[in-house]
C-alpha cells in the first residue's frame, strides 16, 4: 500500500460487536440508510429498480460502474473493501464472520448499486489469483482488483462449448517466453469495460480435454483482440463476445501451471457459486422481498389467498438459501468454497425465478403495459433478466451435477 492509501490499523483480536460498532459510525458518517428496507421503504418514493441486467447506453453504465468503484475506494481507506484480506492488499486480515456481519451491515445503508464487472472483479478473479497465482501476478493484481483499480471480467464460455466449458477451443500456442492466442470467447460480462480478463485456453490438444487447459490474465488492450457487446433482450449491452488474433502475452501473466486451467477455472466458479455472505433475499440484483410484497399490497392482490401462499413460499424459500448459504460458509475452512456453493448458487436462481412467476401472478398485465404507473411495469426487466442465471455461473443442469456427484456422491 502506498502511504495515500494507509488506513487506520485494527487489531486482529476485535470481536464481531466491537468491529460492527466502529464500522457502524464510519456508515453513518459515510452513507446514508436505506429507504427500500420493510418499515422504511415508501410505495411511490424514489427508483423502483428490480432489474437483473442493466438497460444502459455504453456511458451510463460506465459512469454507473465508475461511481460502484468510488465507494469501494472510500471504503478501502478502512480496510472494509477487503475484510478477510491481508495487510499486504489492503486488508484487514480478520476472519469470514466479521466479513458476512459487515455486509449484513452495509445492507442497511444505500450504496451506488451492483454490477456484474465489479462482482466478477473483487469477488471471484482477485482471490482466484491470490489462491493460483505466482507471486509476482499476487503483488501485481490483487490489491488492485480488490480497489478496483483495475477491471477484470472472465473470458471462459464458448459459442461451441457451452456449458461444456472442458469442451472450449480456444487455442494458446507457446511461442519463446510468450504465449499466442486465437479464438473467441462468449457471455464475457463487462469485457467493453474491462482492462483485463481471466482466460482459459488449451495448451495441448492431445491431452484430455480437462487436462489440456492453461490460464492467463490477458490485458485487453493487446493487439489482436476484438471486444463486441450482445445486446440482450432486456435493453442493455452488459455481457460481450470477445476475439482473438494472435495475440501474445508474456508467459509471467500465466495463472498457476501449465495444464491447470480446468483447476483455475473451478477455482473461479466455486467463488462464483458462493452466495455465503448475501443475505438470501434477493437483494443483490432483481429486486427483493420487500419490493414484492409491496407490490402485492399496492395492487390489492395480497387479499387473494394464491398469491398470499406464493408469497409465504417465496419467503420462505429466502431463508432456506439463507441458512443454506451459511452453512456452506461454514465448510469452507480453508477460504475456497467447495461443490456446496452450488446449492446457494441453484437457490439464488430458483429464488429469482420463482419470483418472476409471483410477481406475474400479482401484476398480470400491468407487467406488458406501460402506463406509467410508479413500481409495476418495472417489474418487467426482472422478469426478461431471471433466466439468465439459469446458465451464468453454470447452468442448473451442470450445478445438479456438481450436487449429485460431490457433494451427495
Amino acid at each position: 500500500m502506498t502511504d495515500t492509501q494507509q488506513r487506520p490499523r485494527v487489531d486482529p483480536d476485535i470481536t464481531v460487536d466491537d468491529f460492527i460498532a466502529e464500522a457502524r459510525a464510519w456508515l453513518d458518517e459515510n452513507a446514508e440508510k436505506r429507504t427500500d428496507r420493510r418499515g422504511d421503504f415508501v410505495w411511490g418514493e424514489g427508483d423502483f429498480d428490480v432489474a437483473v441486467f442493466h438497460n444502459m447506453t455504453f456511458d451510463e453504465e460506465s459512469a454507473y460502474i465508475d461511481g460502484i468503484s468510488d465507494w469501494i475506494k472510500k471504503k478501502s481507506e478502512r480496510g472494509y473493501h477487503a475484510i478477510t484480506g491481508p495487510a499486504s492488499v489492503g486488508g484487514l486480515g480478520l476472519s469470514r464472520k466479521h466479513a458476512r456481519a459487515y455486509g449484513r451491515l452495509e445492507r442497511e445503508y444505500a450504496s451506488p448499486g451492483r454490477h456484474e464487472l465489479i462482482g466478477v472483479t473483487t469477488g471471484l478473479i482477485a482471490p482466484t489469483i491470490d489462491a493460483m497465482g505466482s507471486d509476482t501476478l499476487k503483488e501485481r493484481f490483487v490489491g488492485d482488483l480488490l480497489r478496483t483499480d483495475l477491471y477484470a471480467c472472465q473470458l471462459f464460455s464458448e459459442p461451441g462449448a457451452g456449458s461444456d466449458l472442458a469442451g472450449l477451443s480456444c487455442r494458446a500456442e507457446r511461442d519463446g517466453d510468450e504465449w499466442v492466442i486465437n479464438g473467441q470467447k462468449v457471455w464475457s460480462s463487462g469485457a467493453q469495460f474491462s482492462e483485463w480478463g481471466e482466460l482459459i485456453a488449451r495448451t495441448d490438444p492431445d491431452e484430455v480435454k480437462h487436462k489440456g487447459l492453461t490460464a492467463f490474465m490477458l490485458p485487453l488492450d493487446a493487439p489482436g483482440v476484438e471486444v463486441r457487446p450482445i445486446t440482450q433482450m432486456s435493453g442493455g449491452s452488459s455481457f460481450c463476445e470477445v476475439f482473438f488474433s494472435d495475440v501474445r502475452i508474456p508467459d509471467d501473466l500465466r495463472i498457476g501451471d501449465v495444464g491447470q486451467g480446468w483447476l483455475v477455472a473451478m477455482t473461479t466458479l466455486g467463488f462464483e457459486r458462493d452466495h455465503s455472505e448475501s443475505g438470501g433475499d434477493g437483494s443483490s440484483s432483481g429486486g427483493n422481498w420487500t419490493k414484492l410484497l409491496a407490490t402485492a399490497e399496492y395492487t390489492g392482490a395480497i387479499g387473494d389467498p394464491v398469491v398470499r401462499d406464493r408469497l409465504v413460499q417465496q419467503y420462505i424459500h429466502g431463508r432456506i438459501e439463507s441458512l443454506t448459504n451459511r452453512r456452506a460458509a461454514d465448510l469452507a475452512k480453508s477460504g475456497t468454497p467447495g461443490p456446496e456453493g452450488s446449492l446457494g448458487k441453484l437457490l439464488w436462481t430458483e429464488g429469482m425465478n420463482s419470483m418472476s412467476d409471483t410477481v406475474s401472478a400479482v401484476l398480470g398485465a400491468r407487467l406488458i403495459a406501460d402506463t406509467g404507473e410508479w413500481g409495476t411495469y418495472a417489474w418487467g426487466e426482472h422478469l426478461l433478466g431471471a433466466p439468465g442465471y439459469r446458465i451464468a455461473g453454470g447452468s442448473d443442469e451442470v450445478q445438479r451435477n456438481i450436487i449429485g456427484e460431490r457433494v451427495l456422491g
